[in-house]
């Protein structure tokens, strides 16, 4: 498997599509893998060179035992388009990976073309809350919360409908080693780039879904109001895991997107 490190720290990561094609890099959401991305990057393969990446503390990559920040998940990032020779690309994230994304666009908005922010925030109350979610899942793993995550992640109908695509989810969401998402909420909790979202100069789509518990859409419509350079989508139906329950609605605005940079590479 492809692995590049960013200091001590191994990252698994996979490219799709054509080598020459504008880069997209895809950031996934607490408690998943780069196969979130799997229904987008089928979608978007043939037209972008789709990178994908497992979080660190997630998937194949490593589970550190030191404390990391959000900011440090974006120099991971940075470090995988080093790895490729990528200097530029668009940037997707989701939840996790849309703070990600904006840590990115903010340490390297050069190589920054677009921004896409999914059902994400730049602040997330309370540190204690998430303190709270990462000592429960260090005692009990991920199964422990489960239920109540899949709740928030897909609308009742698209639970009902497509019960395959939430197992799969499941699955991997069982599988997350128990300390590296015990520390990606740590680093949740901690925090806080609201005074920073002006200072966010690519152009920026927000996206979000109008039944998403966990990022309601305030805080979609709260970064929209910070970002300047930002246009907001609200899907629907749609809860927090967009990429999975409107795979087909988040690629049309992606598409959009990246064509208002000109699909630059």
């Amino acid at each position: 498997m492809p692995f590049v490190s960013n200091g001590a720290v191994r990252l698994f990561h996979m490219s799709q599509g054509p080598a020459g094609a504008p880069p997209v890099l895809f950031s996934n959401s607490l408690g998943t893998t780069h196969r979130m991305w799997d229904s987008v990057v089928d979608q978007l393969a043939a037209e972008f060179r789709c990178i994908r990446y497992d979080t660190r503390g997630h998937g194949a990559s490593d589970v550190p035992a030191a404390a990391y920040e959000i900011e440090d998940l974006a120099d991971d990032a940075a470090a995988i388009l080093d790895h490729l020779d990528i200097e530029r690309a668009h940037v997707v994230g989701l939840s996790l990976g849309g703070m990600v994304g904006q840590a990115f666009a903010l340490r390297y908005p050069s190589r920054t073309i677009s921004l896409t922010l999914m059902a994400t925030t730049a602040y997330f109350p309370t540190r204690e809350n998430w303190y709270q979610r990462a000592a429960l899942v260090r005692r009990e793993g991920t199964q422990e919360i489960l239920g109540a995550t899949l709740e928030r992640w897909f609308t009742e109908g698209f639970r009902t409908r497509a019960p395959a695509a939430v197992a799969a989810v499941a699955d991997v969401f069982r599988s997350i080693d128990r300390n590296g998402y015990a520390a990606a909420c740590e680093a949740i909790g901690r925090m806080d780039l609201r005074p920073l979202l002006g200072e966010i100069t690519p152009p920026v789509t927000i996206i979000g879904g109008t039944e998403d518990p966990a990022t309601p859409p305030s805080m979609a419509r709260a970064l929209h109001e910070a970002i300047a350079r930002s246009r907001l989508v609200m899907l629907s139906p749609a809860a927090h895991l967009l990429a999975v329950e409107q795979a087909p609605r988040v690629c049309a605005e992606l598409r959009e997107s990246f064509a208002r940079t000109g699909g630059s590479s």
